[in-house]
């Protein structure tokens, strides 16, 4: 092998395969006093979703939120080494 090249090799060698996974929550406003009500409702399902999958191996790689209209689309992007 070239020189220099055998460090490059050996990290392509060992490079392990990644499967991923999405996970979309959608929560919808509502009329009432609590203000905060999106925001306990999904904290609660969020950390259930994290236990949930963490419990399978994934771990959480990224995030995203959209809101459209009354509805708030929380997007959990999850990864593992494939099995």
């Amino acid at each position: 092998m070239p020189w220099g090249f055998g460090n490059l090799w050996s990290n392509l060698n060992s490079t392990t395969v990644k499967e991923y996974h999405l996970e979309s929550l959608i929560y919808y406003s509502k009329i009432t006093f609590d203000r905060e009500h999106i925001l306990k409702a999904s904290t609660r399902d969020i950390q259930q979703k994290l236990d949930e999958y963490a419990a399978d191996g994934w771990q959480l790689a990224s995030t995203d939120i959209e809101d459209f209209g009354s509805g708030m689309y929380f997007y959990l992007y999850f990864e593992r080494d494939k099995k």
